[in-house]
């Protein structure tokens, strides 16, 4: 039997529009593309155009001898440049790019950056004034693409003392950031916080259990993972576990993409306790044995509870099991008190870091 007309022109019209669609797709993939990389071309121009500016201010006229009346040669700078180009040049954004080119000295360090951080990182950046934090900050925020909101928080909460390498020698802190900036490695220091800040699961009280708190977490996963780090990966939930027929349950699982390891999270809303040891390192031997794929590190454990004892800790020698025990504040103190307690956790750390090395060193 012989099509008809119609069908002929149908089928015809079917595979125009077919052909037509996965043309359009392509293309549009091609603009798509095209726009990102003007985009991250014109930032890149833009943050190099203020550094050389703010460069030359400095080198020209606040470093010579003229630099007693610079102020106020920047500040007439500023006005003509105010009158042809806007208000991204005033007085305000001139001193701010001199600020940029006296932070980041080295014109190659910058541009480097450029290609994943915009003017607005940069802005946040230099408000830091310890070149060790702020280099930490620059590096975790173009391995993890955080945005330059996302940096403003982190730097807010004082992410950088909430990390064990805040708790090490300048010397270590500082080899450990370059293998981040060289190579992209991230070490469990790195990865890890203590305390975590989980104030966004609206727990105000201490009128919740455990399943509260969990059923919490999984309700704003999002939130916690930003909390977590970029490279967490959920994975599982009460995950069981059958050991000589007995069933455990893993409170929370992920896989974290750097490390290249599953993560066992324990909930504890009261305080560590040394029996918390060993359930973990069930959690983790039977991860180890059953979970853990070839090219995997070893699984990690972190405990996440109310309050911990550091002696406690320091005695179980945690570390050597890939256990790390970290508090949790479901409700934030003043800003002026919560610096204060992170600066006492901070030189606590130090000094029990130190204790360690001596140990291992007489040994």
């Amino acid at each position: 039997m012989t099509k008809s007309k119609h069908s002929l022109v149908v089928n015809g019209n079917n595979k125009i529009d077919k052909v037509s669609g996965k043309l359009f797709q392509d293309i549009q993939e091609l603009i798509v593309s095209a726009k990102e990389h003007v985009a991250r071309s014109v930032n890149s121009s833009l943050v190099m155009l203020y550094w050389h500016i703010g460069d030359r201010i400095r080198k020209d006229i606040l470093g010579q001898e003229r630099a007693a009346y610079g102020e106020q040669i920047v500040a007439a700078l500023g006005r003509q440049l105010t009158l042809t180009y806007g208000e991204g040049y005033s007085r305000a954004s001139l001193f701010r790019m001199v600020q940029f080119a006296e932070v980041y000295p080295n014109h190659q360090i910058v541009a480097a950056l450029t290609r994943q951080l915009s003017w607005a990182h940069f802005r946040e950046l230099i408000t830091v004034k310890d070149k060790l934090k702020r280099d930490f900050y620059a590096e975790m925020c173009r391995v993890e693409g955080w945005s330059y909101r996302t940096l403003e928080k982190k730097i807010g909460s004082m992410l950088y003392e909430r990390t064990a390498i805040a708790h090490k020698p300048k010397k270590l802190a500082k080899i450990e950031i370059a293998k981040l900036k060289k190579e992209d490695f991230m070490s469990p220091d790195l990865a890890f916080r203590d305390p975590y800040f989980l104030d966004f699961l609206g727990l105000k009280d201490s009128a919740y259990d455990e399943k509260d708190l969990e059923l919490a977490i999984t309700r704003e996963i999002e939130k916690f993972l930003i909390e977590l780090g970029t490279d967490f990966s959920f994975v599982a939930r009460q995950k069981r576990i059958v050991v000589d027929g007995d069933d455990f349950y893993i409170d929370l699982l992920f896989y974290h993409r750097r490390l290249r390891c599953l993560v066992a999270i324990e909930l504890k809303l009261d305080k560590f306790r040394p029996q918390d040891k060993g359930q973990m390192e069930l959690y983790l031997k039977w991860l180890e044995k059953y979970e853990m794929r070839p090219g995997e590190n070893k699984p990690i454990g972190l405990v996440l509870c109310a309050s911990k004892k550091h002696e406690q800790i320091e005695l179980l020698e945690l570390h050597k099991s890939g256990i790390r025990v970290s508090e949790f504040w479901t409700e934030l103190p003043p800003k002026n008190i919560l610096k204060k307690k992170l600066h006492e956790m901070v030189e606590l750390g130090k000094a029990i870091y130190q204790n360690r090395l001596r140990l291992n060193k007489n040994s």
